[in-house]
């Protein structure tokens, strides 16, 4: 199984550009009004320090502590703030209910199989206010042509890599029609594919 902890202790911040999208998403969200923010699955906390200097009350979750740890480093070089908890997302979230104005994920809900999947959904909809802003990235492909992974199918859809960072770590496969469909309790305001078409986006109001 992927070893997040590993994964940051020996690679640190894995991730360093902000998903390409966040621009307008930040955007969006100071044109709504948002204060409180959830970065779910936070990992290194590239868009937790981002959201922060935008003057955002942020928030971040992730499975990982040393990803958290390596979060609050990064804050506190910048003398920035954010509230950090340790937690999964496929677990109850230590939050009560419509507590966010906005929810972000890029890259992880994705990691689990489509039951897991569902109650993390459920859990971001429990946390989030009335028209309430989410931002999410999943899965579209695997298929990388310069590193092609060896694959294993596991369930429909789902596919688990025999090699590389995200060994035995599942990855369910969405289209847009499924994210429709599981993302029914929102009024979808945009779904398109990332440049590098490795992931679908969606942004969406809680309705």
């Amino acid at each position: 199984m992927a070893d997040w902890e590993t994964n940051f202790k020996e690679r640190g911040n894995i991730f360093h550009k902000p998903q390409e999208d966040m621009e307008s998403v930040i955007e969006y969200m100071k044109k709504e009004n948002v204060n409180k923010v959830l970065d779910l699955g936070c990992g290194s906390g590239r868009h937790v320090v981002l959201l922060a200097k935008e003057g955002f009350d942020v928030y971040g979750t992730d499975i990982s502590k040393e990803g958290i740890d390596l979060t609050e480093k990064n804050l506190k070089e910048l003398g920035l703030k954010a509230d950090l908890k340790v937690s999964s997302c496929y677990e109850k979230f230590p939050f009560t209910d419509h507590f966010f104005d906005a929810v972000i994920s890029t890259q992880v809900i994705h990691h689990n199989y489509i039951e897991e999947i569902r109650y993390c959904i459920s859990e971001i909809e429990r946390v989030l206010k009335k028209d309430g802003i989410f931002f999410v990235t999943v899965a579209a492909r695997l298929v990388n042509k310069k590193k092609p992974a060896k694959l294993k199918k596991v369930k429909p859809r789902t596919f688990v890599p025999l090699d590389g960072p995200d060994a035995g770590l599942p990855h369910y496969l969405y289209n847009t029609i499924l994210m429709k469909r599981d993302f029914k309790n929102f009024k979808i305001l945009n779904i398109h594919i990332e440049t590098k078409k490795k992931h679908f986006c969606l942004l969406g109001k809680l309705k």
